[in-house]
């Protein structure tokens, strides 16, 4: 069974973002594995320690994005892709879904694709059923739980109203909540391990498609308006007086 777990490399939790031209910039920030790409790895492990399965972790992203795939190869990941163009820069949903789906087909033979429920930098949600749409699989989201019995795949979905039990047949794609178990820590040999893994890179001209075009544009970011404050200080010789005082200004003010 062959597994793909799509990860995505962005700016660390703590990280503060400013509006910088018309692009989010957040500086010097630390870069991270996306917290909930975690959560998408660990289920792909699960099974792979329930069933031998391969696990392929695949990144959109530049050649910094590298260090994710390391943690998920460090996590038990057998191998990594770095999806990386100059084209692929400032993708919207749809682009990046275009993307992810010409490298399942260019992988070939997969049996489920995981993702995590949504990006910590753009948090839409919306990849993982655009790629399934592409492909043309069946899409299980907010999976808590996976169990795969021959070739069928059923999902224990976390909703607000409770839980859901769904089932597909594969190939499929499925995105992850936290329920599905906390991540592990990359061992000791695997750190070894993946900082000399060979990463493959694979370009537009290697994926054998167009340019994706953006359907979504940013055209400005404005920056929040700045905040302006004033302080009055009362005083008088005594308590009585300046409660007085106060009581007039509250009232001057319209305030009650």
């Amino acid at each position: 069974m062959k597994i793909l777990v799509f990860i995505k490399q962005v700016p660390d939790s703590e990280a503060k973002v400013v509006a910088q031209g018309d692009r989010p910039s957040w500086g010097e920030s630390a870069l991270v594995i996306n917290p909930f790409d975690e959560y998408a790895v660990e289920g792909a492990l699960q099974l792979k320690d329930a069933l031998g399965a391969s696990v392929t972790a695949v990144c959109l992203g530049p050649e910094t994005a590298r260090e994710a795939l390391k943690h998920a190869l460090a996590m038990g990941a057998d191998e990594a892709i770095l999806l990386s163009d100059p084209t692929f820069e400032q993708l919207d949903t749809q682009g990046a879904a275009r993307i992810l789906a010409a490298a399942v087909r260019k992988i070939g033979d997969a049996d489920l694709l995981v993702f995590g429920r949504q990006t910590l930098d753009n948090g839409a949600g919306l990849t993982p059923a655009q790629t399934a749409r592409l492909l043309g699989w069946p899409m299980l989201s907010l999976a808590g739980s996976i169990k795969i019995d021959g070739s069928r795949v059923t999902v224990e979905r976390v909703i607000e109203e409770g839980r859901q039990t769904a089932g597909a047949g594969l190939p499929a794609a499925i995105s992850v909540v936290q329920s599905i178990g906390e991540p592990r820590y990359p061992s000791f040999m695997g750190i070894r391990k993946a900082s000399k893994a060979e990463i493959p890179a694979w370009t537009l001209a290697d994926l054998a498609i167009p340019a994706p075009t953006t359907l979504v544009q940013r055209s400005a970011l404005l920056s929040p308006p700045a905040r302006t404050s004033s302080c009055e200080i009362i005083d008088g010789s005594s308590a009585d007086e300046i409660a007085e005082k106060l009581a007039d200004k509250i009232l001057a003010e319209k305030i009650l």
